[in-house]
């Protein structure tokens, strides 16, 4: 048995369950775009599958509402799919092991997906019912809104009525967001050579932070281990001279790393020098996050094998101080609304190939000028070590509105069944509202959802109670007439 099949309300979180048995990581989403298209089939709903598997379904209104206007349910069907490094679980072919504790839904050892799997759950249970009142829907699932938002970016929505969408994206209850950051990812190339040397071998390891979303939890200045792997290998460099053999950590651009690795051949000699670094910089870094980010831990581990096909002395350097020269983290807050991040970039990604190192990032900013100059700062940076920058999945942000009907009946409806009024926020993170609003003319957005926590890790938690209230609260809204 499900261990969703007796959480309410029963149709989310059966539908729920049915996603996560499918695996629909970024860019393996193919089987989950086929089964909305087969459900949809089943129903003999209208609905479109482009070439890029986005999905578009719709649903005529329910009697009584033909002459309402229409509404828009907008998520995305990709998730952040990461896993604890000793997880036995390959997450582009298994389903998530789902488990409850109390009031919250997790995965076990993984990242659950409620960004956006809920979105998709809740638009699943409005098209499959038969007993709620609502107007014209038009339910827009995107695919790879994680690695960039290409999906909203290639979608033709031409076909669409509806001139008020509902994002069902965002991961705090009481909070109707009317505005965003918008970003874009930047890729480093830097080419390497190797060469076979002797001498001693270490791995050397940053472990033990906490992580998170790069747009929501920026601010909080936890630690990022390609950063800080970056900082102890400089260390290591002003101790003595090292060759570099691999360098990875992150596991998504927009995810802040919780973990990197680095593998180094030395002089024989120097195995205490470099044991005992590790110990100084481990100190050094608990004392600097021990409020921000307690559990860091720097491991140094010698190996067996005392060959390796290393870089060169000089693709060494030029790397590390790649690294540590890179700007990471909040780089400007906002004027305008207290507390805002206005821009921010984050090293989610470092790889080092046979002939070429990768650093990725994922840059944010609600001023598309701040983000340019941001993006301009990088380029020079890599030009300066030689090495090339490429710039993909560039999304504008979603501009607040200062009179929206839609979001002022919203509020109305929220007061009245919470009895508070909600929070208006913009976010930092990205939503796929800036380009929609770009492609439909006169578009009123807003974008809400359940309670989660520490989306894009394996500590990811979706509140039960939270989301059945947020069910009732968008059925009330689409009950609403004119």
């Amino acid at each position: 048995m499900s261990v969703t099949e007796n959480l309410r309300p029963e149709k989310v979180f059966h539908y729920f369950g049915e996603i996560c048995k499918i695996p629909h990581g970024s860019g393996n989403i193919d089987k989950l775009s086929d089964y909305l298209v087969d459900f949809a089939k089943e129903r003999g709903l209208f609905h479109i599958q482009d070439a890029w598997k986005n999905v578009i379904i719709i649903k005529e209104a329910a009697p009584g509402y033909e002459e309402e206007e229409p509404v828009i349910l907008q998520g995305h069907m990709d998730m952040v799919a990461v896993k604890k490094p000793e997880a036995d679980i390959d997450m582009t072919k298994e389903g998530l092991r789902l488990l409850v504790e109390g009031d919250e839904l997790y995965a076990q050892d993984t990242s659950l997906g409620g960004d956006d799997g809920i979105a998709v759950a809740y638009a699943l249970a409005l098209l499959d019912s038969d007993d709620i009142a609502h107007p014209r829907l038009e339910v827009i699932i995107t695919v790879d809104e994680e690695v960039g938002m290409d999906g909203a970016r290639r979608l033709d929505v031409s076909m669409l009525k509806g001139r008020r969408m509902l994002n069902l994206d965002s991961e705090e209850e009481g909070i109707i967001l009317a505005g965003c950051a918008g970003g874009a990812r930047v890729d480093w190339l830097l080419p390497v050579s190797r060469k076979e040397k002797e001498g001693k071998r270490y791995s050397l390891k940053i472990k033990g932070l906490s992580g998170g979303h790069s747009g929501a939890e920026i601010d909080k200045e936890r630690g990022n281990a390609n950063v800080l792997i970056g900082r102890l290998l400089y260390r290591l460099g002003k101790e003595m001279d090292f060759y570099l053999e691999q360098l990875e950590g992150g596991l998504a651009d927009n995810a802040i790393p919780r973990e990197a690795c680095a593998v180094v051949l030395i002089q024989k000699e120097d195995g205490d020098l470099l044991e005992n670094t590790a110990i100084k910089v481990e100190e050094e870094l608990r004392g600097e996050l021990q409020t921000k980010d307690p559990g860091i831990m720097v491991e140094a581990t010698e190996l067996e094998d005392n060959r390796s096909g290393c870089l060169s002395k000089e693709d060494t350097g030029r790397l590390v101080k790649l690294l540590l020269a890179a700007p990471n983290g909040v780089q400007a807050m906002s004027a305008d609304m207290k507390g805002l991040v206005e821009t921010s970039l984050n090293m989610g990604i470092v790889d080092l190939k046979e002939e070429k190192a990768m650093i990725q990032f994922s840059v944010r900013s609600s001023l598309e000028s701040a983000k340019t100059a941001l993006i301009e700062k990088l380029e020079s940076l890599a030009s300066m070590a030689g090495a090339t920058q490429e710039v993909r999945g560039d999304y504008p942000g979603w501009a607040y509105k200062k009179d929206s009907p839609f979001r002022d009946m919203a509020v109305q409806i929220f007061c009245r069944m919470y009895g508070k009024e909600p929070e208006i926020q913009a976010i930092h993170a990205g939503l796929e509202c800036g380009l929609l609003s770009a492609k439909i003319p006169g578009l009123e957005c807003i974008s809400i959802g359940p309670d989660m926590k520490d989306i894009h890790t394996t500590e990811e938690r979706l509140s039960i109670s939270s989301t059945e209230r947020v069910w009732n609260y968008v059925l009330e809204l689409l009950k609403q007439k004119k």
